[in-house]
């Protein structure tokens, strides 16, 4: 496999930063991951990076190299992200469990599969011209398909935050699957949190990824975010991945360089179960973790 790959997380105008990024791959497969740690829920940090670590757990345990079955693998890895949320409550005695948002997708024998709880999205671009994008799991999403509202007003209506599926809710979570596409060379997979596509035009967000390479693209997409949201500014993460076709050719990175039975990876596979309550990572540690993540990739060359 060779591919580009970038990610990107602004805190915006939030007091602290609840979105999760990553990405594994072995040398016939990739995972990518985003989180959403939703907000109105305590500790919804602690949800979305147990949520990354339990996918990325998964992932180093079962593709060797490859995935048996992608989309089996990808509703595993999430609900097993929703078992250690619980767990993690039930451990430390919280009156009530972390929550987070997640979208997940699986490159693999030049195909995409995707998975997705919430509002986190996925898109699929082909050139200027958009392939696929998930459904939201949220209230207004419901008012469109019923023909309440036009998708127009979506972002002003006041139930916009309104979630209806996530992992670690009380309920089993619905894992949405999608994809088994083909891709071609020059298609990119952008997955976002809601303070990215919430915040720009859909034209506009497509656009930027497909005039830019996602090595200038995706930081420029969550600047952009953020700065047109200004004082309302969410927490804006993306990560985006640009397939290359010819193996032999190209920039980016190879995964023929990941030695066999090795995997690399952007995640902290151990679970945090023993996380005393309140103990997160800060905003300094956020963004040090971020920009060291940006110079590994730099170094190997993938942006």
């Amino acid at each position: 496999m060779r591919f580009s790959i970038y990610q990107d997380s602004l805190i915006g105008a939030r007091a602290s930063n609840q979105d999760r990024m990553g990405y594994c791959y072995t040398r016939d497969s990739l995972l990518m991951l985003v989180a959403d740690g939703m907000g109105g829920h305590m500790r919804g940090e602690v949800a979305a990076q147990l949520s990354l670590q339990a996918a990325a757990a998964t992932f180093q345990e079962e593709a060797r190299s490859k995935l048996a079955d992608p989309p089996a693998f990808l509703d595993r890895a999430l609900r097993r992200g929703h078992r250690e949320i619980l767990r993690y409550q039930d451990t430390h005695g919280l009156p009530e469990s972390p929550r987070t948002t997640i979208v997940a997708c699986v490159v693999q024998d030049g195909r995409a599969w995707w998975a997705h709880a919430g509002d986190s999205r996925l898109y699929l671009l082909r050139g200027a011209r958009l392939l696929a994008r998930t459904r939201d799991h949220s209230k207004v999403q419901n008012l469109i398909d019923l023909g309440l509202i036009e998708e127009c007003d979506s972002a002003s209506h006041p139930e916009r935050n309104k979630v209806l599926n996530c992992l670690g809710s009380p309920f089993e979570p619905t894992v949405e699957q999608g994809g088994n596409v083909a891709l071609d060379s020059g298609d990119t997979l952008l997955l976002c949190t809601d303070g990215v596509w919430s915040a720009l035009p859909e034209d506009e967000l497509l656009e930027q990824l497909s005039i830019e390479s996602v090595l200038t693209g995706v930081p420029l997409l969550v600047q952009r975010a953020v700065g047109h949201a200004g004082p309302m500014a969410d927490n804006a993460t993306a990560l985006a991945m640009t397939w290359q076709a010819d193996e032999a050719q190209g920039a980016g990175l190879s995964s023929q360089d990941v030695p066999d039975g090795a995997i690399t990876t952007t995640i902290a596979v151990g679970l945090v179960d023993e996380t005393a309550p309140g103990e997160t990572m800060s905003d300094d540690e956020i963004e040090r973790t971020i920009r060291e993540i940006r110079e590994a990739i730099a170094r190997t060359g993938g942006g």
